[in-house]
């Protein structure tokens, strides 16, 4: 009678990865597999495939294989234990930040499974202030563009990295060709990750108009048709934010609304905790009128997260700076320091003119400053 092995086995016994096996399955290049159930069942004799169609590295077809398979909706009910980089995803949204590592490190031995889990990854590290964990990210990151030749892992590899600069508003960090809109060297299923970091990147320069183009044109091309993705909720938050300082406070208010209302719903708070500063109260108050239930845990996520990423912003810039300032005064001298009337922001903030100067010229004693143009060369 024949035997059988798994998978896993096959992958243990031929020194790949068990993502190579999947994708050898997918390709039918093992003979005689046959499927028990939801598992794919090899015979114990089969020799590791061998010819053309396999590359010197698995890594870039695993990878390949990977983003095909695992971009999309999000899974919301169930399988979250099974597929890692979901789980991942989902935990991220939620503010499970812990969860996120624990996804991360149970990729290891995996390299294609790892790359695709670096990015909440390494925007977990940042939330939580884990350096040694984001050092060990970016390490495996860097350890992986100088080793491999192949260009589509390595843009992938600098995409993942570009969350880290675009989150801790360090944008010179950020790669030329993501700078530049040029994606050519990208797997298709990345590109929506990509087009998303180029908005965060217009946000970092202050030019919001493009930020809000590019969000514009990623929801109408990359807006799923049936349940969630990531980028679902993160576009709408990102084309809010660009109307909110292009002072189309109406339309920041519906682009809102609209991502709170698929975000919310599943528990999804991390976007908003992100986002708090650029909004300028508007998002608290959205909260308190229309989520009052997720007023608390958006804010304390904030109040957990925010000096994480400050201090992440000072290690990438060596600007110590924007320590000193509490959330309302940051958010107050971000506007200043885009040269926002002081009208303007006196009415966002629902307080008088003249209060605004007053607490424009505590920051500006606090930062050692006396006016608005110093201001933009310590926040912008």
């Amino acid at each position: 009678m024949k035997t059988y092995i798994t998978a896993k086995e096959a992958a243990e016994a031929w020194g790949v990865s068990r993502r190579y096996v999947n994708l050898c399955i997918s390709e039918n290049r093992i003979p005689g597999i046959c499927r028990m159930g939801n598992m794919w069942l090899i015979p114990a004799d089969t020799q590791k495939p061998a010819g053309k169609r396999r590359p010197q590295s698995p890594l870039p077809a695993e990878l390949a294989h990977i983003l095909e398979t695992s971009i999309g909706p999000l899974p919301l009910h169930g399988m979250e234990d099974e597929r890692l980089h979901f789980a991942g995803e989902l935990a991220y949204l939620r503010g499970d930040f812990e969860r996120v590592a624990d996804c991360f490190r149970q990729t290891a031995g995996d390299e294609a499974a790892r790359l695709r889990a670096a990015s909440v990854a390494i925007a977990a590290a940042i939330s939580t202030g884990d350096y040694p964990f984001y050092l060990e990210i970016e390490t495996f990151l860097k350890d992986t563009i100088q080793k491999t030749n192949d260009e589509s892992v390595v843009a992938f590899a600098e995409l993942c990295l570009a969350t880290a600069y675009v989150s801790a508003l360090a944008p010179n960090m950020v790669p030329a060709w993501l700078q530049n809109g040029d994606y050519a060297r990208l797997h298709p299923k990345a590109i929506p990750d990509a087009v998303y970091k180029r908005a965060k990147y217009f946000q970092c320069l202050g030019k919001f108009e493009s930020m809000l183009a590019v969000s514009e044109i990623a929801l109408a091309f990359c807006a799923t048709d049936a349940g969630v993705s990531f980028h679902d909720i993160y576009f709408r938050v990102a084309r809010a934010i660009a109307c909110c300082a292009l002072g189309r406070a109406v339309d920041a208010e519906r682009h809102l609304l609209d991502a709170m209302a698929i975000a919310l719903p599943h528990g999804f708070i991390t976007p908003f905790a992100e986002s708090i500063t650029a909004f300028g109260g508007l998002l608290e108050r959205l909260l308190k009128r229309e989520y009052p239930a997720f007023y608390a845990p958006v804010t304390e996520q904030w109040n957990r997260s925010f000096s994480h990423w400050l201090s992440f912003h000072n290690r990438f810039t060596k600007d110590n700076i924007t320590l000193i300032l509490s959330l309302r005064d940051y958010q107050i001298a971000h506007l200043a320091a885009r040269g926002v009337p002081n009208a303007q922001i006196a009415a966002q903030f629902h307080i008088s003119t003249g209060t605004l100067k007053n607490r424009l010229n505590k920051i500006y004693g606090e930062l050692f400053i006396g006016n608005r143009e110093d201001l933009s060369k310590l926040i912008l």
